[in-house]
This record gives C-alpha cells, structure tokens and sequence, in this order.
C-alpha cells in the first residue's frame, strides 16, 4: 500500500505503478536521501517535534539502511515509487512508529528537492577533479614535448606555426573555465530546500537554518515555491556540463584529424584504440569519436530539461520527475569521458618530425612578412596587399614563397631586402611571437609553469 492512499479507495493500478516509479533509477539518491533525513530528524528532535527516542531510533535505522544498501542487501520495490518511500517504508518496518514521524514537517517535493542538491554538490567536486587531472595530463604533454613545432589552422587550413604545447595548452585554459562554472554553478546549488513542505512551508517550529548548518548548505532557499518549483540548479549543471562536454569534443577531433593518415601528426597506444572486424590494417581513434559522440547526448538531456520546465505552471508537477534519467546519464557521460580521455591522452605522442615539415610551408610565414613591412613603416593593410599578391604571383609560378628570388619579391613588396629571405623559418616565427599570450618557446615555457603551479596548488588544497 501507497504512503499517500488514505483518500484512495481502489489500489493503484499496475500499468500506472509501471508508468510512475523512479526507484529503477532514483535509487542513486539514496546516500544523500538518507543523510537529508537524518539532519531533518535531528532537528525535529531538537525542536521538540518528535521525541528524542524517536530521533535515536530514526537515526540509528536510516544508517542500518544505508549500510545495507552499500552491501547490496537492500530489495528495493517498485510499488513504492521511488528512493523517499522505499527507505521510509523500510524504516517503519524496522523500527516500528517512530519511523512513521519521520515524514514530519516535510513532503516529497522538498525532500527530492534537497537529496538532488546534496547530490549535486558532491557531483561538481567530482567532476571538477577529472577535469584538474585532465589538465595534468595536458599539462605533462606539453612539457614533455616543449620544441615540437607544428602549423596551427583556421578554417582547417594551415594558418601560422605554433608550438604543439601551445595548441595542447589552449585546452587547459578551457577546462580551466568549464572548472570554473561548476564553482559558479555550486554556489546556487548550495542552498536548502528542505521545510519549504509541499508547496508552503508548515505550521510546526521548523528550524531550517540549523538543518542548513548540519548538511553544510551556505542559506536557505528564501521562498517555498521556489525552493519545490523549479530545477534551474539543474539546469546551470546541466549547461556547464555541456560546455564542457563540447571542449571535450574539439579536443577529441583535433585528435582524430591528427591521428588520420593524411595528417599523421600522433601515434596513440594501441590499447585505447580499435581495429576493424573486416579490415586488418585499421588502427581506429574511437576512444575520441565516442567522445565526440557523447556531447550530443548531453546536449540532448539539457535540452530535455529545459523543455519539460518551459511551461509548468507554479509549483511542483510530476513532469520534473523526468529531471533526473537525463542528469544522470549526462553526468555519467561526461564523468567516463574525463577519465577515458587522461588515459588516452597519456599515450598520445606527437611526430614532431612531420609536424615540423607541415608546419615549414613558406606561406605559413606570410604574416611575419606582412609584419616586417609594418615594422619598415608600411601600413598594415597595404603591406597586407603586397604580400597578398606575391603570394599570389608565387602561386601562379607553381613556386613557394622562399623559392622566388628577391628581384621578383620586389616587384610586389618594394622595400624587401635580403633580411626578408630569412623570415621564412618556423622555427623564428614562434620564437618571434614572444608576448603574453603567444606562442613563443619563453612564453609556453611560462604558461607551463603556471599551470604545474596551480594545479599542485588545487591539488595540496583538496
């Protein structure tokens, strides 16, 4: 029988038992649904709601529940919902009428409310620490392989050389922000639901901030509808997820285009790569496709959330029960990701020898030339058209920049020398690049040590 069939006179149809139950999948809660209890009957005890006998036996049956369902010897039953009523009815079993004044002063609404905060406190420092160890890791590659020079793209075309850890470093400041929205994101997290009852608040002397302290929630949720009505906690969650999840992406598409044959800049270890039932040869990079893949599944749960929420009138409504299957699976996706990707990337190795041969195309240098102009005291957008066009003459002759004699160079950039001969290096073009920010050896090497820096820091502070 149903913890709410008081005013029912027929049993809850089988189909509809089917159709409503969470437990299949909320039962993930349940360290965070039985510690929420906990605070909530300790305070009750306190404010004298409930006998402290009572509080003592809730207290001591909740832990035997929760060590029960840690062995795996907890049966959970579909007919009784979801994650709140299994452990509730089970407490009562147990423990005989004081279960039953557990439930004081509280209903579901809250109570789910708060066990998928606490849930999602300990969510965002788990993540935030695969995402400080993926950083490790790139971190370490591109301190291990500091000189490789390779070209960097715009419009997947070659643009500039860049030094290959100045392209792998470029992630770690992303990740670094994707860390820092779920700092953010925590803040708002960080706040009770818990007393805000059904949809009022109660009658009873409810001490809300003491439960506050207890579960180590910064405040209180300042108003009752709100704190039942709405799931935009989950939601910012949900959005920082997919940020991150999409850095991940472009992270694992530079390492498949890399990894292709035609691109040949990586070697990956062979055991975070696949072959071919069919094809003897492949080698396949599908460790980066399936996180590539996995993005739009996240994506997909946001946008589940977001348009479940879009039109529900104040305050709870059944539909926000589908708030949770998504979050999971996102988080789960995101979570394996991090994790799978480190352990690749650990593996990577860079060819230094064809990515410096890529990235010593002449044209790649056509900037520095255009600089050298501007340096002369050419205006930036004419000598822009200089270069512009011995670039194109070059192209026409079938020749490369550097091959073209300084006669012809001067038919297009009038005040070349044979200083400008020289600027086609890659080599001097990183190293020319030295400015905040630049791919220049000096640069990257401080970037590096910036980075070991703070994320020895994170990692003695955690």
């Amino acid at each position: 029988m149903a913890l709410w069939s008081g005013r029912f006179a027929e049993e809850t149809d089988a189909l509809v038992r089917r159709f409503t139950e969470s437990i299949s999948y909320d039962r993930r809660l349940y360290p965070f649904d039985i510690q929420g209890s906990i605070a909530h009957a300790r305070m009750l005890g306190r404010q004298g709601i409930i006998p402290a006998a009572d509080v003592e036996a809730i207290v001591a049956g909740l832990n035997e529940i929760k060590a029960d369902i840690d062995a795996g010897a907890f049966e959970f039953r579909e007919d009784l919902e979801d994650i709140h009523m299994n452990i509730e009815a089970q407490l009562t079993a147990r423990i005989g009428q004081a279960g039953a004044r557990l439930h004081t002063g509280r209903s579901r609404n809250d109570q789910v409310a708060t066990d998928e905060r606490l849930y999602l406190r300990h969510e965002v420092d788990q993540i935030g620490g695969q995402l400080a160890s993926l950083q490790c890791v790139l971190v370490g590659l591109a301190e291990a392989h500091s000189e490789v020079i390779m070209p960097g793209f715009t419009h997947l075309q070659h643009a500039q050389p860049v030094l290959f850890a100045h392209h792998l470093l470029a992630y770690v400041e992303m990740f670094a922000r994707d860390r820092e929205r779920l700092v953010d994101c925590r803040k708002r997290v960080n706040r009770l639901p818990l007393g805000a009852g059904a949809i009022a608040g109660s009658t009873l002397p409810l001490d809300r901030e003491s439960v506050a302290r207890e579960l180590g929630f910064d405040a209180v949720l300042r108003n009752s509808m709100d704190a039942v009505g709405d799931r935009d906690c989950l939601l910012e969650f949900l959005s920082a997820l997919a940020i991150c999840a999409m850095h991940l992406s472009r992270l694992a598409e530079d390492v498949i285009i890399w990894f292709s044959q035609e691109f040949a800049f990586i070697e990956l270890g062979d055991a975070f790569t696949t072959g071919s039932s069919l094809m003897p040869q492949k080698k396949n990079p599908d460790v980066a496709e399936l996180a590539r893949g996995k993005t739009g599944r996240v994506y997909g749960h946001l946008m589940a959330l977001l348009t479940t929420m879009k039109g529900l009138p104040l305050t709870y409504n059944r539909d926000m029960q589908e708030d949770k299957e998504g979050l999971f699976d996102a988080i789960d996706s995101v979570s394996l990701t991090l994790l799978t990707m480190a352990a690749m990337l650990k593996t990577l190795r860079p060819k230094a020898q064809r990515m410096r041969e890529a990235a010593s195309d002449p044209s790649l240098m056509a900037t520095d030339l255009a600089e050298w102009l501007v340096k002369q005291g050419v205006p930036f957008r004419d000598a822009h058209h200089q270069v512009g066009q011995f670039v194109g003459f070059c192209q026409q002759q079938g020749i490369a920049l550097n091959q073209a004699g300084l006669e012809d160079m001067r038919r297009f950039l009038p005040l070349a020398n044979a200083e400008c001969l020289a600027l086609f290096d890659c080599a001097r073009s990183v190293a020319g690049r030295d400015l905040i920010g630049g791919t220049a050896p000096a640069q990257v090497a401080r970037q590096i040590a910036f980075w070991k820096g703070q994320l020895m820091e994170e990692s003695a502070e955690s």
